[in-house]
């Protein structure tokens, strides 16, 4: 009888010991990250000396032998032309000025999309999502990372204003391989700052963000071409408040 009562035992010892372990785990790994979280308000007052895009750009180039120099000069926001930051807002996230940091009818658009087609939901990424990937995250589409970037992109639209989230995200973002920011872009592709930049030249600068290693102004692709001037053309079309572009 004393064997049998000790193996019909187990289990009941054997559980409560794994989903106690588990438990201590998800504990670990909340505090680690937590350790590790970025300082988003912090953003409000200073530029961030690196990005994790500019980082890992500087990785895979020294891996392949190359130097991994950078391009990135950070202007204020007043040092760069309206016309970027209009053609930037229409071509990447038209409601930029009114969300709070999720476009949910473009979010609801790609899930119907996502499950016609049998796959994962893809674009719908507003500026301010950009912005915390950019920052602090990867490319990777994985869960855990999806979530880690709604969790930044709901302290980012609390901790800044929409005129600092666009200032960060103009200063970060990639226009052309290792070409980051705004101001950078403007003098590599039309020898000339930022503020300067007219309006056919800012929607060939926001017309690259999509795939800005192969797009950018210079390119003569066809695809690129047809987006530069459907910019053009919502640049025209779309009504933004003015004063936030100033």
């Amino acid at each position: 009888m004393t064997p049998r009562s000790a193996k019909s035992s187990s289990p009941s010892r054997f559980w409560p010991r794994v989903v106690g372990m588990a438990m201590i785990a998800a504990l670990a790994f909340v505090a680690w990250e937590a350790v590790r979280w970025p300082s988003v308000a912090g953003l409000a007052t200073r530029a961030p000396a690196s990005t994790a895009f500019i980082d890992r750009y500087r990785v895979l180039e020294r891996e392949a032998g190359r130097s991994g120099r950078v391009q990135w000069t950070w202007v204020p926001y007043g040092r760069m032309a309206v016309s970027l930051k209009r053609a930037v807002v229409v071509a990447e996230d038209a409601s930029f000025f009114s969300h709070r940091g999720f476009a949910t009818a473009e979010i609801r658009e790609a899930i119907d999309k996502a499950v016609r087609e049998f796959g994962l939901p893809r674009g719908a990424s507003t500026i301010t999502q950009q912005l915390a990937k950019n920052l602090w995250l990867s490319p990777s589409r994985n869960p855990l990372r999806k979530a880690k970037e709604a969790m930044l992109t709901w302290q980012l639209e609390r901790a800044l204003s929409k005129r600092r989230i666009l200032e960060l995200y103009l200063n970060v973002v990639e226009f052309g391989p290792g070409v980051y920011g705004a101001e950078a872009a403007s003098r590599r592709y039309f020898g000339k700052p930022a503020a300067e930049l007219t309006d056919d030249e800012a929607a060939q600068l926001a017309a690259g963000l999509p795939r800005p290693s192969i797009w950018h102004p210079g390119v003569s692709t066809r695809a690129y071409r047809r987006y530069v001037d459907d910019i053009r053309r919502r640049m025209e079309r779309i009504a933004l408040p003015v004063k936030q572009l100033e």
